[in-house]
């Protein structure tokens, strides 16, 4: 897996509303790409709420939050319309960006899933943490607060 210290992969992948997202569209910010295993399953909906209920903190801060996943741009619209979720979420079907990060792999019942897994990317586009087997709960707390201490650091 890629760790600290490394670039983030360059990406091109649409949005719940079909809008390509690049990695460059967050050049100058801080970003949270936090990758989840399915839409619509009791995490990752804990997960995408708690993002939401907490999107102006993360906007206060200058920080960006993506989610990603693989399933596909119908179901991540469905899944924000469902719960109203205020964060993007990009589609990465092929896996061509979870393959590139080298984000692993779980079974559970003979289906296998991507695990959570979060970055914390600087303005330079460098990681600057990874959160491998992420508990949803409380997540977002974790990385307003660590990104602070990095923000602090680096002033």
């Amino acid at each position: 897996m890629l760790s600290s210290g490394n670039h983030f992969p360059n990406f091109s992948l649409p949005n719940q509303d079909g809008k390509i997202t690049q990695l460059s569209d967050f050049a100058g910010h801080w970003l949270v790409v936090y990758f989840y295993p399915k839409d619509d399953t009791p995490g990752c909906t804990i997960q995408g709420k708690s993002f939401t209920a907490t999107k102006a903190d993360f906007d206060a801060a200058g920080i960006s939050v993506i989610g990603v996943s693989a399933d596909d741009v119908a179901s991540h619209k469905n899944f924000c319309n469902k719960f109203a979720f205020t964060i993007d979420l990009l589609s990465d079907t092929d896996a061509s960006l979870m393959n590139a990060l080298s984000i692993g792999q779980a079974e559970w019942k003979g289906m296998k899933f991507w695990e959570r897994t979060s970055f914390v990317v600087d303005p330079k586009g460098v990681i600057r943490k990874v959160y491998e087997k992420v508990s949803p709960e409380g997540h977002e707390r974790v990385l307003l607060d660590d990104i602070a201490g990095m923000k602090a650091k680096a002033a």
